[in-house]
């Protein structure tokens, strides 16, 4: 793109737009949920402390310098432990602050603090634990379970066959509420939403290195049908991002 196009596309962009709209935070609408509501009699998981005694390389260099997207897995389990480590660093809570506690502060930046995400995981091959469709509760460090079964093929073939996604341990499908964002930052939703997912599966990256595990991300896939498969509406929420983890070989 020339130069001057990209000076159009900036002046043209929609932040100039915004300031002369009013967002629901600022006309006093009620702030959306941290975190969707569940039923409270389902399948919840107690998750294992996170600590640094799980993680196998201290170093953040050599965890920034020998990160590689990772498409061969071993045939071996994950802890629970393990598994807990990477909710933990991809959309964690550390403490909830603000008036009433309405704001996270998490492993991840997020605009605003608004963390717009919900995690689904399909499960293959983690200790402790059935195959089976799960979210992570972040707010109380937590599993729900969905559904038990292997879904480790279907999320291969949605993801336009990418075979080796089957052989995971696990795969983090991240969907988004775009009006967690919407309430306060109006028509920039889709900007920031887009920065911020990027920032989450980049911590993924590191945890899984720092652990001796592997991932990669993956963008590629139905949308409708990946959908169908955590079971969202696809309009006020929708996949956005996913990464199958597995040991490294």
């Amino acid at each position: 793109m020339k130069i001057e196009n990209i000076k159009k596309e900036v002046i043209q962009s929609n932040f100039p737009k915004s300031k002369t709209l009013q967002s629901d935070e600022s006309q006093g609408v009620r702030q959306p949920f941290l975190q969707k509501p569940y039923d409270e009699k389902a399948k919840i998981i107690e998750l294992p402390e996170v600590g640094e005694e799980i993680v196998q390389k201290l170093d953040v260099y050599q965890c920034l310098k020998e990160r590689r997207s990772v498409r061969k897995y071993a045939k071996e389990d994950i802890t629970l432990k393990q598994l807990s480590f990477l909710l933990w660093a991809t959309q964690g809570v550390e403490k909830m602050v603000g008036k009433n506690k309405k704001t996270t502060y998490r492993t991840v930046p997020s605009g605003g603090g608004r963390h717009p995400f919900e995690t689904y995981l399909v499960i293959n091959q983690v200790q402790e634990l059935d195959k089976g469709l799960y979210r992570y509760l972040p707010l109380e460090h937590k599993l729900l379970q969905i559904q038990v079964g292997d879904f480790s093929n279907q999320v291969a073939q949605n993801s336009m066959g990418q075979k080796y996604i089957e052989n995971a341990a696990v795969v983090f499908i991240w969907s988004v509420v775009p009006y967690r964002t919407e309430w306060r930052y109006t028509i920039n939703t889709p900007k920031l939403v887009l920065l911020d997912a990027g920032h989450v599966c980049q911590n993924l990256y590191i945890a899984c290195e720092a652990i001796g595990c592997g991932t990669c991300a993956v963008a590629c896939y139905d949308q409708e049908k990946m959908d169908q498969l955590i079971g969202v509406d696809g309009q006020e929420e929708f996949t956005i991002y996913l990464a199958p983890v597995g040991k490294r070989i």
